[in-house]
Parts: C-alpha cells; sequence; structure tokens
C-alpha cells in the first residue's frame, strides 16, 4: 500500500543515445587492465588496447607496479 501511494522523486530517464561511429582505425580506443594474474616471467597484469571501430584487441603483458611514464612507452612501443 505505502508504495502505491509514494511519490516518485526521479525524473524519468530519457531516450538512449548512440555513440558516434568512428570514421577511421585506430582514433577511437578502450583501454583497460586485467589485474591479478599469476605471475609469469615476472609480470603479472595484461594490458588490453581495443579499437572501437574494427574491435581489433593488442593485450601487452606488463607488471602491476608500472608508472604512467612506463604505460606511455608501453603504449607507444606495441602499438
Amino acid at each position: 500500500m505505502c508504495q502505491q501511494i509514494k511519490n516518485k522523486t526521479e525524473m524519468p530517464a530519457g531516450k538512449l543515445k548512440l555513440s558516434k561511429v568512428p570514421e577511421k582505425p585506430w582514433t577511437h580506443l578502450i583501454v583497460d587492465f586485467i589485474i591479478k594474474l599469476p605471475v609469469v616471467a615476472k609480470k603479472n597484469v595484461i594490458l588490453v588496447v581495443c579499437n572501437r571501430l574494427s574491435k581489433m584487441t593488442h593485450f601487452v603483458a606488463t607488471t602491476e607496479g608500472i608508472s604512467a611514464e612506463g604505460l606511455a612507452r608501453l603504449f607507444k612501443d606495441n602499438m
């Protein structure tokens, strides 16, 4: 009974907007880390870089304590 009488305080959700489709490959990327993996060759993290247009993906093995400079170097050397 109480839930039927309660006022709704949230605005109704609007329509979903589609993302723009990239025109050229490798201009829009999705980057993520897969962490807490077993250590193999002193590496326990995978950097995943995905191209939004073609869904082509690169996987780069790295360590958990990588710095921003190290990440930029990994990206430059492997893409």
